[in-house]
Formats: structure tokens, sequence, C-alpha cells
């Protein structure tokens, strides 16, 4: 049996205007189900994504870069727990707000 997640996306967001691709991207980000992955293509090392997603998804996701420069980035990010099954991201384990 494999354990290997399988592409379910893949959005070029060189084609998405700047002030949405974050929104878009963690909202698809959102959809899939754990095991599946979501594959980023860009002209530019996405770090500030990669923050975002450490600050608004801990314990969640895996980063991968498929290919990194010079000319384009493709990075593959793996759901592995949900929200719940993570904390939620809370510093008190879910029981803040």
């Amino acid at each position: 049996m494999s354990t290997t997640t399988t592409p379910a996306f893949e959005i070029d967001v060189r084609t998405i205007p700047p002030y949405e691709r974050h929104a878009r991207i963690f909202g698809q980000f959102d959809d899939l189900e754990i095991g599946q992955a979501l594959v980023i293509v860009n002209d530019h090392d996405p770090v500030p994504l990669h923050r975002q997603f450490d600050a608004r998804s801990p314990g969640q996701f895996q980063w991968n870069y498929l290919q990194a420069g010079p000319q384009l980035w493709r990075v593959q990010i793996d759901k592995v727990a949900s929200q719940a099954d993570s904390g939620g991201g809370c510093c008190s384990g879910g029981a803040c707000g």
C-alpha cells in the first residue's frame, strides 16, 4: 500500500493577480482532503507564502520544492492533518476563543 500524496490541483499563480494569489491558494488548500496535495507554480521562490502557511496552518502541511528556479518554482504542499487534528494553531490546544 502506498502512502504517497497525490497532487489534486496545480495552480499557476503567474496567471493570477498578486492580490488574489494567497487567498486562492489557501482556499484550495482548505478544500483538500488529508493525503491530497496542491502544486504551486511561480516565477519566484514563494517564501512569504511558506511563512503564512507556518503561521496559519501549523502541523497541517508539508512543503516540498519540486523545482527551485532560477526561472520557475514548483512547490508541492501536502495536506497531512486537518485543523482539528493539529490543534487549530491555538497555543492552548484549541481552548482559546
